[in-house]
């Protein structure tokens, strides 16, 4: 079959979203008109979080359904086999549009199904399908309490038992472990290697016996992390990913395409719907759009969201040239998260005392959810530490951060 070129692509996701969706500028985007929520962690209620998620499956499966729910993906096995710019293109397109919160499906099909994919036996890759379709929810179980960003540092246990392994342990910091249908987890399976060598990586399922979710509350008031723990949890050796104790491959692929997430479109971090607050923001009476030096803050804002655009094409070209991802693209990430900071620490001088008590104004105290927002995004995904460290050990070739020689 012929690759459509990009613009013939473009019209044809143009015409699907609009007969699907209602564009934001007639619907959401207006101040003062609907929900004001900002944060992906603000706090819901049992019935919000089934209704977020029924209108999440409900957009991804139509989108799946008429081609562009998969688009990257192996024709053979339910994609459409285009190019990361087809992607690329339709993502941007889409935010365009008033659809569905789809924050439930970010772990998910940014690095689980692919993973899955990549190194699952066969019964694990013929899932794949119904998580691009939004059916299954993956989440991704690597942190722990004594090893967060280092992730080779883990001491949950796999134990080999016949054709089964059984799990003990814990993790922490599991986005949407909660809702999840199935899970990634790296496990300690041969104690006596190297940290590195002696794990193994495996698809869990998430309502097995033995698997117990707990989540943990925000200082938003969300609970979209949890901590997940293992109790003798049975996995068939059929779910294994990837070979016996090279599971650090399997974390490896998944962290680079974790880090892709940001050069491929998507607005993970909420950068480009952040910005776009701010925007209305401060072009209200009083809010300091005539201050010189308020200006000055939102055009640096500006330039630093552009600058990862620009970067995220240059991305585009290499992906296109089949290159994988690599450590360079841990930029995506941290050029996001340090862009969310500057822009929370400009609304909160803009805002002062509205940012901290509500005094009933329509998108004013939403703004607190999102500075409360802003430290979690700079942890999740590997610190601005960590990545501050790959960057300069693994793209600049600088020595190693003392101590971690």
């Amino acid at each position: 079959m012929t690759e459509p070129d990009i613009e013939a692509f473009a019209d044809e996701a143009e015409s699907f979203l609009t007969a699907n969706a209602k564009r934001t500028e007639s619907a959401s985007a207006e101040w003062g008109v609907g929900d004001d929520t900002m944060s992906g962690y603000a706090a819901r209620t049992e019935a919000d979080e089934r209704e977020r998620v029924r209108a999440a499956k409900a957009w991804k499966a139509t989108e799946f359904d008429a081609g562009f729910g998969w688009i990257g993906g192996p024709v053979e096995s339910g994609g459409r086999g285009l190019s990361a710019e087809h992607e690329r293109t339709y993502l941007e397109m889409r935010t365009e549009y008033d659809i569905a919160d789809l924050g439930v499906y970010g772990i998910s099909l940014g690095m689980v199904a692919p993973s899955f994919l990549k190194f699952g036996q066969e019964g694990i890759r013929s899932i794949v399908p119904s998580m691009y379709r939004g059916d299954l929810i993956g989440c991704q179980l690597f942190s722990e309490p004594g090893a967060g960003s280092d992730v080779a540092g883990l001491s949950t246990r796999a134990e080999r038992d016949g054709d089964e392994w059984v799990l003990n342990g814990q993790k922490v910091w599991t986005s949407v472990a909660h809702l999840a249908d199935w899970g990634l987890l790296l496990a300690r399976s041969n104690p006596d290697a190297p940290k590195h060598k002696g794990i193994t990586a495996f698809a869990v399922d998430m309502k097995s016996p033995g698997v117990e979710v707990r989540p943990l509350k925000m200082m938003t008031g969300g609970t979209e992390f949890n901590e997940v723990f293992f109790n003798d949890a049975r996995v068939p050796d059929t779910h294994r990913l990837g070979d016996i104790d090279s599971g650090w491959t399997v974390a490896i692929s998944t962290l680079m395409n974790e880090r892709a997430l940001g050069a491929a479109g998507s607005d993970v971090f909420g950068v480009r719907s952040t910005l776009e607050r701010l925007r209305m923001t401060i072009a209200l009476p009083g809010m300091g759009s005539d201050d010189p030096i308020i200006r000055q803050g939102v055009a640096k804002i500006y330039s630093m969201a552009e600058t990862i655009r620009y970067q995220s094409n240059a991305a585009d070209v290499r992906r296109k040239a089949g290159l994988p991802p690599g450590p360079a693209e841990s930029l995506f990430k941290l050029a996001s998260t340090e862009t969310l900071r500057v822009a929370l620490d400009l609304i909160g001088h803009v805002l002062g005392p509205r940012a901290i008590a509500d005094t009933g104004e329509w998108g004013m105290y939403a703004w607190a959810d999102m500075i409360l927002t802003g430290p979690a995004m700079r942890l999740a995904g590997g610190s601005d530490e960590i990545l501050r460290n790959i960057l300069g050990e693994r793209v600049l070739g600088l020595p190693k951060e003392p101590g971690l020689r």
